[in-house]
């Protein structure tokens, strides 16, 4: 029997370089495929950018399943990803596995559009919605970086909660929704084990990191503003601080089995996120 080939886009990023790492040690050949076309032990490196054609042929040879990373920071991605998702067909993928959002639901704003299309295309299709990630506070994000530069989280969520979860977890859900014989469920709520407000998370940070960290609350209009002048566009920024708003009303307050149900083992939790990487 062949081994299937997987294409992993952004494959760089915090769940696709994880999730590359997992499949080619289960001995998966395995595409990775981002904007550089980067190196990964065991995986063919090809250079992919969704706005960017050309470069799809390809990300997408002799592969027959995907993992797909959206476009960042575009408000309209089924724009370039559903012509993508055609030719994929075309070209023999057949199982999909598609990084959404637990904001996002089907037929929702942004790649919402994306999800809704995917049963009409596919015999096989998961869409993970997995909640905000452990690593915004962590790596390479506007949280982080306030966070190393003011001691503060700057969010228009009050008091709302939100059970963040770890990439590392995402990622071992998406390496079962891509491989296992029989899918897991199509649509896949991810959380960690704990619903926390911001303030819980600052509280989080000053003990591990043994310096004050405060949640600064602003309004939705403060909130658009600053993440504009972090460099994110216009458009996308109205929407990420429309999502905090959100989880102020109370949208994200819930918390998932999904990540023991789908790996067999329990999310990692906030504090202990924090400790391994920063403690």
């Amino acid at each position: 029997m062949t081994t299937p080939t997987v294409l992993v886009t952004g494959a760089t990023g915090n769940t696709g370089r994880r999730v590359v790492s997992r499949l080619v040690a289960l001995g998966h050949t395995v595409t990775a495929a981002g904007r550089r076309a980067a190196a990964q032990d065991g995986a063919r490196a090809v250079r992919f950018d969704w706005h960017d054609t050309a470069t799809h042929g390809d990300a997408l040879r002799g592969a027959d399943r995907a993992y797909l990373v959206p476009p960042v920071g575009d408000p309209d991605p089924a724009a370039v990803m559903l012509p993508f998702l055609e030719r994929a067909h075309a070209a023999g993928v057949r199982r999909v596995v598609l990084l959404s959002s637990s904001a996002i639901p089907e037929g929702g704003p942004g790649v919402g559009r994306v999800h809704s299309e995917l049963a009409g295309m596919f015999e096989r299709w998961a869409v993970l919605r997995p909640s905000w990630f452990m690593q915004n506070f962590t790596d390479q994000h506007l949280h982080a970086d306030s966070i190393r530069s003011h001691g503060a989280i700057l969010t228009a969520t009050g008091d709302g909660r939100v059970a963040f979860v770890d990439a590392d977890d995402i990622a071992a859900v998406a390496v079962h929704a891509l491989t296992d014989e029989t899918l897991p469920a199509d649509d896949l709520v991810i959380t960690g084990p704990e619903a926390l407000s911001y303030d819980d998370v600052a509280a989080v940070m000053t003990k591990v990191l043994g310096k004050d960290v405060s949640h600064r609350p602003l309004t939705y209009e403060q909130m658009r503003d600053h993440l504009v002048s972090g460099g994110i566009p216009e458009q996308f920024a109205a929407m990420l601080a429309a999502m905090d708003r959100a989880i102020a009303d109370g949208a994200e307050d819930r918390v998932t089995d999904t990540v023991e149900r789908v790996t067999g083992r329990p999310p990692r939790g906030f504090h202990a996120y924090v400790r391994s990487v920063m403690g």
